[in-house]
């Protein structure tokens, strides 16, 4: 798998968290590609790959759907990865869409649009 879709996943993520996060974001969140976890660089491409299959699948109608619809289809691909690739992870890591922070919820229906729009 390229990475490259990883690449255009982790830039959106990093782009939301900087428009998003209130105050200054943990150096994680904001990490370039290079320095990003192997698990969260598969991570970001396999979700890149589900949302952009299907913006396809859709034939482009993805853009009627709200933010919302958008921030939970990249958050329930999210939450899948993070069950594959930790054992155990923290509840905070798993958590439901309405248990995510704002910040995070409205960065990923960011997510979701910058790919929309490099489907097109």
């Amino acid at each position: 798998m390229s990475s490259e879709p990883g690449r255009i996943f982790r830039e959106a993520w990093i782009a939301g968290v900087k428009r998003h996060y209130p105050g200054e974001p943990k150096p994680s969140y904001v990490a370039p590609w290079e320095e990003t976890p192997d698990w969260e660089r598969h991570s970001a491409a396999a979700v890149y790959e589900q949302v952009r299959a299907f913006v396809e699948l859709s034939n482009g109608h993805t853009a009627k759907l709200t933010r919302e619809q958008k921030g939970r289809f990249v958050a329930t691909c999210w939450t899948a990865q993070i069950y594959k690739h930790i054992p155990e992870p923290k509840p905070a890591y798993v958590a439901d869409w309405s248990e995510l922070p704002e910040w995070q919820r409205e960065t990923d229906a960011d997510i979701f649009e910058r790919i929309e729009q490099s489907s097109q």
